[in-house]
Order: structure tokens, then sequence, then C-alpha cells
């Protein structure tokens, strides 16, 4: 090797294999660069391999480089930081393995990486966290030196010289003498020697990495979270110069599209742009020195970036960008914005990837000039040529003019809300927030609603491509089905008028305007990608449309200083939210059960329309009060006594056996058909459904099963009751729905569009999204732990179904849903990633040593700590009092009242607590659920009226509500004493005020039905005026008929009048209220409204309306 020392000789002791490399590296440099790069492509696997080892890793011999990095990223096993530099260097190694490409000037800055890394990985495996190699020792410069090159090398030889005393420069200066002394002949025979024994010694590489892994799997957790944490904290050993910046950042940016070579490709050489060519222009001059970069799309300058060194703050220097944006010189633009800048967009960018809570030190900070209210933000990555083309082609102030002017004209009729939430939307893209989230109810029709906004959108060039993103396949082929077939311009369809792409398709293609992706499609193209250049550009879509966006389960959040220090971001920061953030695009969330993780993605909501207030307003279904089943078992819970001989079933296998049970085992209702078998519950549910449900009648009916096997038992209970209750039952009129089944795509659609299935069973697949407007019965047989998801799963049947004259829907509950749903809240838990161990936090919590730190550990530690309390096991329980000498409440108390620091050396005294409080006694070997055949029958059916026993109770309460308010709420008093003046609009208020109360029209109608076995279909206000006044409770429809007969007995009506009336009495049975508002938007404005109808009565039509109003409520029997 040509030169005094190598930079890898601190290598040796770890492992010598890496370290002669290195050495390989640097003696091939000189004369041939491109080996020089396959031997650092060869010490970055061998490094990526030695790091996964102790990662505990599994290594594949197949796996390429590619592959194993993959996996790294997978397992986050590894920083970003490190993962980029590794990748670059692969792809150089490859370039030169392949095409035998490579240069010196690419040779010396992968050197200079590989140092680093080399440095990286000893500050993370051994106790030398604060090594540091020295100076840089630069290589000797070849013979057809290019001026850059040589400058470089000087500058690294005066920084070495900087850095050395007098006794080392003079001990270098000796070795160069010897070296320079040694002829041509024998420098080379030197060489060959030095590299035939490097190369001999890689043979044993093998082995030793062999021996490394045996080592690390006696390791315990706590020395691997030891490892995990010093590879993040050692990741500051990666600090790039300039010109290895350059080099990542050229590489980035040919990732992306361009032709950038910041050495090659420079003004001062004399490149230009030129049609055809997306070029990367280094050192462009400006009135104001030299940009780093301008970008060009063919002759066009798109761009000006700012690149500063790795550790250099980033944000600040968009500054410096816009600048040169103002005074570049010798470019063809045409226009100019704001009458100062000449280039539209301005990056600035230090080539280290992004993290949020270093977000002015990372990432690529970027801004579009052109308006003034444009601010800069960090992007994940750059965009492609044909990204920032088509971006100049949105003129945001003129589509937000544009549609400010357009009518709200479409094929189909929007509702109003649907128009107000579509406005509200983009009265906030008019701003510069760019996640916004609308909450409508389920079925308010959030797929039509998002035709019309997208329509609006795109018709006036607001975006360029849309993502409609949903959780699901089944729902996108839904959503797609519904694009291709809504008319929107006369005869065409949305799909026709705007190129779609569908599930299938992984890419958009130039001219797709809308792309349907599953999120899971979307984080396997932007997360587990092979090569970051096949990654999915940020700018492929500039709005991200997100449905059911409460569905990013994971619990988002950022991490705070503290953990900073000692786990990787993508520990808490879910796959949801960093597909989301990676793209560059406005995000609109749309859901019908906002949730606090969903707000902290996309904000607070910007409009809400609520499932209560759609059943009012008559777009939704409202359900009956929940008919419980009771039974022996769900009331007293099923008990095996200690010693008793049970049969189990290994849930994995399906074997059956017999055991004899150590302890007693009790199980709740909860626990029923999740951790014990009990045919005989099933049994006398099914036979108790199939009295209140007959599947020769119109509707169909949704079972919710506890799981997978759950769903074939009551399947085939159900079959059973049915055929008993009813002579026979077809074999596919009752069907499990669920993941495991064979097509059940086209199950799903046979369910919602066929006769069959009549009843459905799933788990959660049908829990949300899935629009089947038959439904007419929801029936719980398992426990929800989630208010979101039990809105969810009572969505699916609120949706209006005309056409079998669906008025209500019924809800039963056999599992007390009800009273445990009562104490549930949205609040997201401490623990915000409920995959950590007790053995990582405690080990956490005893070995870091900042007080804040200390605090957010022994937090996260006692919410995990509150919920295992729940069940803890009595073997887990006995193991701590033996440890510890406290019970685990004791444990608990001792944690959450003492200091954090109190806590921390609790933890190290007892160091295998954490192991402890994660053994599942029962969860070792084989995964046994007894079986019951405890019998079981029907103790109670009851009809549950909130805090109400009986229907009688109910309805008192209501009458006293009413008595005691009718003069405090304004609708109130209309309804009880001036009716004829009463509006829709204050009908809506009040029903919505009584709604809030418990006291909805379909459960006074249930309750007046249980209480007097009446079945009477009043209105609101007949029930508001019985409980006031004592009027009669009689059918609304009945009113109608009466008030009909006798306003047309009060004149002499022309035949089109008699008509009109009749038509209006129509009217006013479905909305109870028919005023001037209603008739101008309503059902007759295609009529004309108000003033047409007006004219047919002589200008009468006011009066006629209060008279309807008036006879409506004139008391009767």
């Amino acid at each position: 090797m040509d030169q005094v020392q190598s930079n890898f000789e601190f290598l040796d002791q770890l492992d010598g294999e890496l370290a002669n490399l290195g050495r390989l590296a640097e003696s091939y440099f000189q004369e041939d660069p491109s080996t020089s790069l396959i031997k650092l492509r060869q010490f970055s696997e061998r490094l990526a391999r030695r790091h996964a080892v102790l990662m505990g890793v599994d290594l594949v011999d197949a796996d390429t480089q590619v592959d194993l990095l993959r996996r790294l990223k997978y397992d986050r096993a590894a920083p970003d930081r490190v993962l980029d530099v590794l990748h670059h260097i692969r792809k150089l190694g490859n370039a030169a393995v392949h095409e035998g490409q490579g240069d010196h000037r690419q040779a010396l800055a992968c050197l200079k990486m590989s140092v680093q890394l080399g440095v990286w990985h000893l500050r993370a495996s051994t106790k030398g966290r604060e090594f540091s190699p020295g100076p840089f020792v630069p290589p000797r410069a070849p013979q057809s030196s290019t001026e850059e090159l040589t400058k470089e090398l000087e500058r690294l030889r005066r920084e070495r010289d900087d850095a050395l005393t007098a006794v080392q420069k003079a001990q270098e200066q000796r070795k160069q003498a010897l070296l320079d002394a040694e002829s041509a002949e024998a420098r080379h025979q030197r060489e060959l020697s030095e590299r035939q024994t490097w190369e001999a010694l890689a043979q044993e590489a093998d082995k030793e990495l062999q021996e490394l892994a045996a080592r690390v799997q006696v390791q315990t957790a706590a020395q691997k979270m030891e490892f995990v944490q010093a590879s993040n904290a050692a990741v500051g050993a990666i600090d790039l110069d300039e010109q290895s910046t350059r080099e990542l950042i050229d590489q980035q940016l040919r990732d992306r599209g361009w032709e950038a070579d910041s050495s090659e490709l420079r003004y001062g050489k004399g490149v230009r742009p030129a049609k055809g060519k997306n070029l990367a222009i280094a050192e462009w001059p400006t009135q104001s020195g030299p940009a780093d970069y301008a970008l060009f799309v063919g002759e066009n300058c798109v761009g000006i970036v700012e690149a500063k060194r790795y550790r250099k703050n980033v944000s600040a220097a968009i500054d410096q960008a816009e600048r040169y944006s103002r005074g570049i010189q010798g470019v063809g633009n045409n226009e100019k914005w704001n009458d100062e800048f000449i280039v539209p967009f301005v990056f600035a960018t230090n080539g280290r990837p992004y993290l949020k809570q270093v977000e002015t030190e990372s990432g690529i900070w970027f801004r579009d000039v052109r308006l003034p209210p444009n601010l800069r933000r960090a992007l994940m990555g750059w965009f492609s040529p044909d990204e920032l083309a088509s971006m100049l082609e949105v003129e945001k102030d003129k589509a937000q003019a544009a549609l400010e002017a357009r009518s709200f004209d479409f094929g189909f009729q929007l509702r109003p809300y649907q128009k107000t939430a579509i406005q509200e939307v983009e009265k906030t893209l008019g701003t510069e927030k760019r996640e916004m989230l609308v909450a409508m109810a389920t079925g308010t029709g959030k797929t039509k609603l998002a035709i019309a906004m997208l329509y609006r959108l795109l018709a006036t060039k607001r975006f360029r491509r849309i993502c409609f993103v949903v959780d699901r396949s089944a729902l996108g082929t839904q959503t797609s089905d519904e694009f291709m077939s809504t008319a929107i311009e006369g005869p065409k369809t949305f799909g026709q008028l705007f190129g779609m792409k569908g599930l299938e398709d992984i890419k958009p293609d130039p001219e797709t305007r809308v792309h349907i992706c599953t999120i899971q499609g979307l984080v396997k193209r932007v997360l587990y990608n092979n090569d970051p250049a096949d990654v999915p550009p940020i700018g492929q879509y500039d709005l991200m449309v997100i449905d059911e966006c409460h569905r990013g389960y994971l619990l988002d959040r950022e991490m705070s200083d503290a953990e900073l220090s000692f786990r990787s971001q993508d520990d808490y920061v879910s796959k949801y939210r960093r597909v989301l953030e990676y793209f560059d695009a406005v995000k609109i969330g749309l859901t019908a059960t906002p949730a606090l993780h969903t707000a902290q993605i996309f904000g607070d909501p910007i409009y809400t329309y609520t499932y209560r207030e759609a059943v009012v307003d008559g777009w939704l279904i409202d359900h009956e009060p929940p008919v419980r089943f009771q039974t022996a078992l769900s009331k007293a819970g099923i008990t095996f006594e200690a010693g008793e001989d049970v049969e189990v079933i290994d849930s994995q296998t399906g074997e059956i056996d017999n055991v004899t049970t150590p302890d007693e085992l009790n199980f709740q209702v909860e626990a029923f058909n999740k951790r014990v078998i009990t045919q005989p519950f099933n049994q006398v549910v099914a036979e108790e459904l199939a009295k209140h449900i007959d599947p020769s009648l119109d509707g169909k009916t949704l079972v919710f099963a506890a799981t997978d096997a759950h769903a074939d038992i009551v399947v085939h209970e159900l079959k059973k009751a049915f055929a008993a209750q009813y002579g026979s039952i077809e074999d596919a009129a009752i069907r499990k729905i669920t993941g495991s089944v064979d097509k059940v795509g086209a199950l799903i659609r046979s369910f919602r569009n066929d006769a069959f299935p009549q009843i459905a069973v799933t788990v959660d697949l049908l829990t949300t999204g899935i629009d089947v407007p038959k439904i007419t019965n929801l029936v719980f047989i398992r426990r929800v732990n989630s208010r979101i998801l039990y809105e969810q799963m009572l969505g699916r049947a609120t949706r209006r179904c005309d056409d079998i004259g669906k008025e209500v829907f019924r809800i039963f509950d056999a599992v007390d849903l009800y009273a445990s749903l009562q104490d549930l809240t949205q609040m997201k838990p401490v623990a915000s990633n409920p995959k950590l161990t007790f053995e990582q936090l405690f080990d956490e919590l005893a070995s870091v040593d900042e007080d804040d730190q200390r605090e957010l550990v022994r937090d996260q530690v006692l919410a995990k700590l509150h919920r295992k309390l729940r069940k803890l096991p009595s073997k887990v329980a006995e193991a701590i009092m033996d440890l510890t000498g406290e019970t685990a409440e004791e444990l608990r108390d001792r944690l959450k009242n003492h200091t954090s620091e109190q806590a921390a050396e609790f933890a190290k005294r007892f160091a295998g607590l954490g192991k402890i409080l994660d053994w599942d006694p029962d969860g070792s070997g084989p995964n046994l659920v007894p079986i019951s055949h405890h019998e079981d029958s029907m103790v109670a059916v009851t009809t549950g009226y909130g805090d109400y026993e009986k229907p009688e109770d109910f309805l008192d309460t209501f009458t006293s509500f009413v008595k005691n308010n009718q003069n405090k709420i304004a609708a109130l008093s209309v309804v009880v004493q001036r009716p004829r003046e009463l509006t829709r609009t204050e009908l809506r208020n009040l029903r919505l005020e009584l709604d809030k109360m418990g006291f909805s029209e379909t459960s006074l109608r249930r309750a007046w039905n249980d209480a007097s076995n009446e079945d009477i279909a009043a209105s609101i206000i007949g029930f508001v005026r019985q409980a006031a006044l004592g009027d009669p409770l009689i059918p609304f429809e009945t009113r109608v008929q009466s008030a009909t007969n006798a306003i047309l007995a009060k004149a002499k009506w022309t035949d089109p009048q008699k008509t009109w009336v009749r038509r209006i009495a129509e009217q006013i049975t479905k909305e109870i209220v028919v005023d001037r508002d209603s008739i101008d938007q309503g059902t007759f404005a295609a009529q004309g409204g108000f003033n047409r109808l007006n004219r047919v009565f002589n200008g009468q039509l006011e009066t006629i309306l209060h008279d309807f109003n008036e006879e409506l409520w004139k008391v009767s029997a």
C-alpha cells in the first residue's frame, strides 16, 4: 500500500477482514479506482452482515446486500443515515463490477465514507463509544489527477498535518521518504505480496462471522438492547465532508431521474441545458455567486439547490437559494414570479435523511416561490423532473378562484351537508394547511362526496394527480366501481373523464389523474422496496384522500427528545403515518369516527356531520334500543374446578385432548368463544335469534363472531336453529364471510346484491366500509373494546334501503356489549408502542441516565403494568413476590410514588423483573383452549333503554323533560303552543336537542310499544304533544290523511290543485314539516319551487302550508 498508514488499522482488533478489505481498497486507489470501489462494496457488505449478526438478524446465504439492507430497515436495525451511505457504496460498487465504471473522485469519497462507517460500527459494538481514528490519511494522487482531485487531496493532507504533533509529522515524513525511495518494481512486488496476504485472510472471514453469531445467541435481551441503543447513539460518526455530501446528493438526484454529477456536469466545464435532457448542472452563475445546482427540464430552469455540508442547518439555507433564484444568469426563463423570482422552485439540503425531531437540520427543504404565502417545508426526497414540470401547470390562486366561481352541477344531486363539506375543504385549501379531516357518519355518502370533490379539484386544475387510499382491497374494488359508474357530465362517468388506475396498477401513467391504492400496497412500495431508486417519487401525487382514515391503528406520535437518543424513530411512528408523510401531498382524511390519533395526523375536523344529525335529517336509519339476551352462562360465567378433567383444543393444530386443571378457571362472557369454547351458549343464542328473525322476510342480518373458528360454530348453530324454527333453510342462506373463505370478494358482492346469503357471520372483515344497505339486523356475539370499532360496526346497518321499506334496524346483544362500552373512551394510552416488552422497558429504565428519559420510560412501564394487572396469571404474581418480596400491586405503587431515580435503582436491583412480567405461563407450548359442556338456557330477553330498566321509566322521564323545558327550548314551545308556525329548521333543532338526551323517535316508539303493546307510528311532535298536553297518540300518517281531507273540504279546488295538495301531503308524511325552504330545495325544486307552486294556488301557498300544520295537530280521538 503506497501510503504511510492505513485508515482502517483501527479495525484490526475488531474484525481483521474489514480492515483488510479497507486496505485493499486503499492499495488499488491510485492505479485502479474501479477495483477500489469493488473492494469498498465488499467492505460495506461485510460490515452490514456483521451488524446484522450483532442485531440478532438471521443471515441467509442467498441474501444479497439489497436484501440485507431491506431487512435491516424492516427490523429497524440500523439508522437511516447509515443505510443511505451503505446504499450509495453498493450502487457505485455494482457499477464498477458490471460496467467497469468508477473514477478517483468517487473512490476517494467512498473511502472517506467507509472509514466513518467503520468508526460507527466500532463505537456501536465495543466500549469505545468516544473512539476517533484521527484525521483521514489521504492516498497518494494518481499520475493523471484532475485539478479538482488534486485540490481535495491537498486539503485532506493539510487537515491531517494540522492535527499531527511535530514528532508524529517527523515519523510520517520518514516513512514517506522510504516509500518514495522505493523503486517502481520493488513497490509493485510489495503491493502484490500485501494484497495476496490480505486476500488469503479473507477466507477465514465467514468462520469468524459464524462464531460471532453463536456468541450473540446467548446474549441477554439487555445486552441486545444496549447494542441497539449504542448503534443509534453512534450515528454521529457519519459526518460527511462537502465532497462526500455532494456525492450522496448526486446519487439521490440520479435515483429520481436527474442527470447529476457535480464534478463533471458543471457550468464551468461548458455543460448547458438541452432539449430532451433533465440536467442538474453544478455551479451555475448568479449575481450573488454560483448556485450549487440548477435543475433544468429541457431548456427550462425549474429549480435551484443550495447544498450544505452534512452537519449544517438546511432550513435557513432556503434564503440563499431564493437569492440565487432572483439573480440567476443565462437562463431562458420568460416568466418572473412576484416581479422578483426567475426560478420557481428552490431547495436546500445537506444529504441527511429527514428526521422530524431535527427537521431544520435534515431532509430536503423546499419552497415554491411563485406565491408569497407559500411556506418552506421539509421533504422526504427529491421531486422527479416530470413532477416539477407538472407542478408548474398547477396555479393555486387561479384554481382557487375557479373553484369559488364554479357551480355545483353534477350528474347526481348532492345533499346539503355534502356541499357544505366540499366548500369547507375548498376554503381550507386556500390556506397553507396541508392536512385536513372531514368527519361524516357512515352511510352519509363519503364516496359520492369524494367523486364530486375530486371532479371539481381536477376540473379546475387545482391538483394534477390524486391518490385515493383505502384500507382493504374489497373497499378499493367497491370505490373503483363507483368511480367508473357514476355519471358526472351527462352520460360520461368520472372514470371516463379522468384517467384512472385501480388496485392492480402499481404505478400511475403520466395521464393518470386518480389512482386507487390500499394503504398496505403503499407501505410495501414505499417502505419495503428493494432499492431506493424504485421507491415512488415523493411528488407522485399532490393530493391524497384517505378513506376510513381512523384505521391508522398503530398509535402514532413523534418521539420526544429524550427517546431520540436511544430508540429509532420507527419504533414509534407507524407504517401508516410514515407512508402518508413520505409523499409531498395535501392530505384529506375521511372518517365516520375521528379518534385522538386521527386528529394528531390530520388535525381537528374542519367539518363534522354526525350519525344523529343524519338520522334527524332523514338520511340515515335509526336503530331501536338494543335487545339484550342474557343466558345462564353469560350471567354466571363458566367455572372449571381445580383438578377437573377438561377437554381442550389446540387452537393451532385443531387436536383435542384431555387435561386436568391445576387451578380453578373462571371465564366471564367477554372470554366466551375466545378463551373458552362453549357450544351450549352459541346454541341458546341461535335458537333465540331464530324467534326474532325470519329469513324469508326482507332485510339481511350481520352477525359478529369472536374468531374465525367461532364463526364456523355460529353458522352451524344458526342453520340448526332456523331449520327447527321454520322447517327448513337453504344452505347458502347463512354463510361465513371472513378472510379465510374462498373468493371472499365474490361472497361480499353476493351478500350485497343477491338474495343469498341472507345471514352473514363475520369477525372484522365487514366491520368497516363495506356497503350493504339491506342489513336490518346486527347481532353481537363478541365483545368489542373500541368505541370506534363499535360505531363502525353499527354503521353497517345505518344506510337507507327504500326498496325494502327499511325504517329502523335492530341490535341483538348477547355479550352485554352496551354496558361494557360505557366506560370506554377514545383516550390514547401512554404506552405508545404496544410491542415493547417489559424486559426492554425495565432494561431501558435501568440504563438511561437523564431524568426526563427515566420519567418517560417509567410512565410506559406503569401504563403497561396497569393493563397486565387486569389479567395477571397467579404464577407470575407468585414469581414477583418471590423476587421482590412485594405483590404486583405494591410494585405498581412503588414505581408510581417513588422518584424516577429510585425507580431506576429498583430496576437495576431486580434485573429479572421484566422477564417475569413478560412470562406467559399459559402461553408456553401448545395454545390450549378449554371446551365447556356446561348446560345453558335463556334467562331474560330485555330491551335496553340506557339507564332505565323499564320502558315506562323511559317514557316518564321523557314526559318530565318536556314539561320542564317547554319554556326553555324555543322549538319545544312552538310545538306545544303554535304548531302551525313550526319551521323545518326549528324541528331539526328540537330533534337534535331531544336526541342528545336519548329521546329519539325510534326509541320513543319502541318504548311505547313495549309499555302499552300498541305499535303506533307517531311522529316526534306527536310524542311531545302527548307528553305536554295529553294529546292522543295517533299514527302520523292518519293525522296527515285527516288534515288533507280537512284542507280539501275547505274550498273548491281545481283538479291540478287537488293533485298538488295530495303531493304536499305525501311530502309532509316523509318530512313532518313542509315550509317554503323545503319546497325550494327539496322534491318540488325540479317543478319550479315555491314561486311556481304559489301561482298554482293563486298566491295562497303559504296559508295552505300553515293550515296543514294546524289541522295536523287538532286534538282528535
